[in-house]
Parts: structure tokens; C-alpha cells; sequence
């Protein structure tokens, strides 16, 4: 029998998204260190960001008002990074939601860590943690 999950229909459903993806990111040995110890993050400033990040795209909240990308630029990063970042997401998405907020979700994870990606390697190689 398959189980039944929601959509992402609300606040609430993207905050669990949100919250779930970065407790991931946060116990991975690839991407925990980038965003612990390079990027030092500030979760409980970064957390209410992503929420209005993901509400925005996903459910046209438009209460962000940023730009991510440069925010990037600095750190050491490459394809694997990405490719991690979007196996985590895309399994944070399947495990909680179905549907097709769901799928637009990873559609726009899949074209934000692709654009990304692309413009980041135009600044050459870096060093890798």
C-alpha cells in the first residue's frame, strides 16, 4: 500500500521542510563542515530566511528580499556539493510531502543549485575543505 503524504500547501509545511533539510545538512560529513565551519552560519538568523526563501517560491508569499547567490561566492564549493545538497533536498521533499508543490519544490532546488553552480565555477578553482 502507498503511503499517503500532503502537498506543500502552507507556512507550516514549508517551515517543516525547511527545518528537516537543514537538521540533514547539518549531520552530513560533506556539507556540515561548509556551512558550520566556512560559513559559520547563524541558524536561528538563516532558518527565518529560508522560510521566507521557500515560501516565496513556493507559495508566492514574496516576503523575501534578497540575494542569494553572493553569498556563495566566498566559499569552497563544487559539483559535489551540489549534487549532495540536492540528494538531501530531494529526499527531505519525498520523505515528508507529495503532490505537486512537492515536485515543484525539487524542480526549483534542481535550478537554483544548477545556476549556481554554473556561475560559481566561472570564478575559477578554489581550494576545497
Amino acid at each position: 500500500m502507498t503511503e499517503l503524504r500532503p502537498d506543500i500547501t502552507s507556512e507550516a509545511d514549508v517551515r517543516l521542510l525547511v527545518d528537516a533539510f537543514y537538521a540533514a545538512i547539518n549531520h552530513d560529513t560533506l556539507l556540515a563542515p561548509v556551512f558550520n565551519h566556512v560559513a559559520r552560519v547563524d541558524w536561528a538568523r538563516h532558518l527565518p530566511i529560508m522560510y521566507d526563501f521557500w515560501s516565496s517560491i513556493l507559495l508566492g508569499s514574496a516576503r523575501y528580499h534578497g540575494r542569494p547567490f553572493p553569498k556563495h561566492i566566498p566559499l569552497p564549493i563544487e559539483a559535489t556539493h551540489f549534487e549532495r545538497w540536492l540528494e538531501l533536498f530531494d529526499a527531505t521533499v519525498n520523505e515528508l510531502f507529495q503532490g505537486s508543490k512537492a515536485e515543484e519544490a525539487k524542480l526549483r532546488a534542481l535550478n537554483i543549485a544548477r545556476m549556481f553552480e554554473y556561475r560559481l565555477r566561472q570564478r575559477g578553482p578554489l581550494n576545497v575543505i
